[in-house]
Parts: structure tokens; C-alpha cells; sequence
């Protein structure tokens, strides 16, 4: 989370960035033109600008931190059930070498409840226009992406969408589609998925118990699905419930060859939602895409076998 101090340094930087903008835009398009008028309209333009920066930030609980005046920047997108704070050992080992901006998917975390709507977000679609706004408010271009799960998914989503966005992709324990299709083979029946759903509805804190663990594993580190249990619970009922559906219901298998930017892909071993074939699945139809296959196992592996992951985002960040 950002000091106090550090805030009013990053909106004091974010204004000067934002009026050297528009004094651009206004010389272009008013050289001649100093009249009342337009510098009225352009006082208006900062109004809106920085209204939408702070409407963005409190959505989805925007935080940046690390080294701000570095030229580089990640941005994390955390998975279903968890939060930015997931990142917590991964974000420690590039703080002081990137800028890194981390934000909750509106329902989870610290992100503002109210903007959560079932009928807007039953589709990823709608995780990814927030995260592509998050992006464009904050003038990102070709940022470095690590995302995990769902939050890998909607990074992917938002590449295609804006090309220019990022430069690299870092997807861990993605899958375009959860539910069993003829030749394809995603790890859920819809009888399955039915089943937790409606466990769900029944009894959400036993389900929530159960899962976490099921997800977790590594059960040498009981604290691990103790901590993602806890942030289960956290979650409104319904909106879990909601996010759930949109998350196993979904499939973007056909627009996987869509993608254009280097993408890695980390898989972890035993992990109840992705199976092995699904990454190989992902890594066989993303064009010049690289599976890293991993040691650690379970759905977390950035929380569970933090060094192991960050070793593979370093190289994949350091090749050319």
C-alpha cells in the first residue's frame, strides 16, 4: 500500500504529466486561440482527467509502488479468491528495480463493492474493460504483465484488445476454457461445475474451507490455504458466486491466435483447476508462446514457491 507521502508524490507527478498533456493538445489544436473560452474548456479537460484517474483509483483500489521514477513498469492481476496482497513476496523482489502498480478486481479485495454489478460482471469481458481502463488512465505502454488464473486470462483479453499495452506476458495458471469439450479436455463436467455452484449457494464458508485447501495444497504450509480460506470468506456470497460462473463458464480458445506480444506461461504440477494439458493447450495455440512446466504444485505457485517463480519472470524479462 502507498504511504501517504507517496501518493501526494505520484498525483503531484500524475498532474504535471496530465497538464503537460493537454498544454500539447491545446497548442495543437488552439496555437492561435488564447481566447476566455478555451482556457476555460481547457480547465475543464484537467477537471475530467484527474476525476478519472481518482474514480479509477478508488474502483479498483489502485496501488503503485516500488521505484516510481523507473522507466519500467509491472502490473499484477491477481486470480478468483484472492486480492493484490497475493503478490506480496513476488512485488518485494522487483520493487526496486520496476515501477509496480497492483489493483483488486472490483468484488474482491479492497475495491470499491458498490461498483460491482452480477449483470456487468457474469463476463470476464467486463474484468478486462476495467483492467484496459486501469492501463489507458494511466498512460501505460508497453508495460510488463503478470497475471495469475482469471486475472491471467483478462491480461490476455486486454493484449489482443490494445496491442500496444504490453511487452511481455507473464500468464500463471491460465486456461481458456474449465469446462470438458469434445476433443478438449479443460478438468470440469458441467455436472461438476453445477455441483459447486450450488455448494456454493448452500453453504459458502464449509465450501470455502474445502476449497481452498483442494486449491491450495502444499500442505506443509498449512498458513498458505489458511490464508486463501480466510480471503474466500471475505467475498460477498453472491458476488463469489457470480464471479465464479463467469470465470468456468467462460471460453476464449478461439481467440487465442490472436495474440501478438511474448507471452510466457507458467504451470505448476497438481493443480485442481488447469490440468497439463490445458497448458499445453494454451502454450500449442498462442503463437510463439513458452511453457515454463514448474516443480512447486497447487493453484498459487507465486504464493507457495514464490523463488521459483521469480527466477522464470527475471529470465523471461531479461531475454530480449
Amino acid at each position: 500500500m502507498l504511504s501517504t507521502r507517496t501518493k501526494k508524490i505520484f498525483y503531484r507527478a500524475t498532474l504535471l504529466s496530465t497538464i503537460t498533456y493537454f498544454v500539447n493538445v491545446s497548442n495543437a489544436i488552439f496555437r492561435y486561440d488564447l481566447q476566455c473560452n478555451t482556457l476555460k474548456n481547457f480547465t475543464t479537460l484537467i477537471y475530467i482527467k484527474l476525476h478519472m484517474i481518482d474514480s479509477v483509483f478508488k474502483r479498483n483500489n489502485v496501488n503503485i509502488t516500488g521505484n516510481l521514477n523507473s522507466p519500467d513498469t509491472i502490473i499484477f492481476a491477481h486470480g478468483f479468491g484472492s486480492d493484490q496482497t497475493a503478490w506480496r513476496e513476488i512485488a518485494i523482489a522487483f520493487e526496486k528495480r520496476y515501477r509496480l502498480i497492483l489493483f483488486d478486481h472490483v468484488g474482491a479485495g479492497e475495491a470499491e463493492e458498490s461498483a460491482f454489478s452480477s449483470s456487468k460482471y457474469s463476463s470476464i469481458e467486463a474484468y478486462a474493460f476495467d483492467f484496459i481502463e486501469i492501463c489507458t488512465t494511466l498512460d501505460l505502454q508497453s508495460t510488463l504483465f503478470v497475471g495469475h488464473s482469471v486475472g491471467a486470462m483478462v491480461g490476455l483479453l486486454a493484449s489482443i484488445s490494445v496491442p500496444n499495452l504490453f511487452s511481455k506476458l507473464v500468464l500463471i495458471g491460465a486456461s481458456p476454457r474449465y469446462l470438458n469439450d469434445k476433443d478438449y479436455i479443460g478438468g470440469f463436467t458441467q455436472e461438476a461445475l453445477d455441483g459447486l455452484y450450488s455448494a456454493m449457494r448452500t453453504d459458502y464458508l464449509g465450501w470455502a474451507s474445502g476449497f481452498s485447501q483442494a486449491a491450495m495444497l502444499n500442505r506443509d504450509q498449512p498458513e498458505l490455504a489458511t490464508a486463501f480460506e480466510k480471503s474466500l470468506r471475505a467475498l460477498r456470497p453472491d458476488i463469489a458466486l457470480t464471479v465464479a460462473r463467469s470465470i468456468f463458464q467462460s471460453d476464449f480458445r478461439n481467440i487465442l491466435h490472436q495474440a501478438t506480444t511474448e507471452i510466457l506461461l507458467i504451470h505448476s504440477r497438481n493443480d485442481i483447476a488447469v490440468p497439463e494439458n490445458v497448458a499445453n493447450y494454451l502454450n500449442k495455440h498462442i503463437p510463439g508462446s513458452r511453457l515454463a512446466n514448474i516443480r512447486a504444485e497447487g493453484h498459487f505457485p507465486h504464493m507457495s514457491a514464490p523463488g521459483e517463480v521469480i527466477s522464470l519472470i527475471q529470465q523471461f524479462y531479461k531475454d530480449a
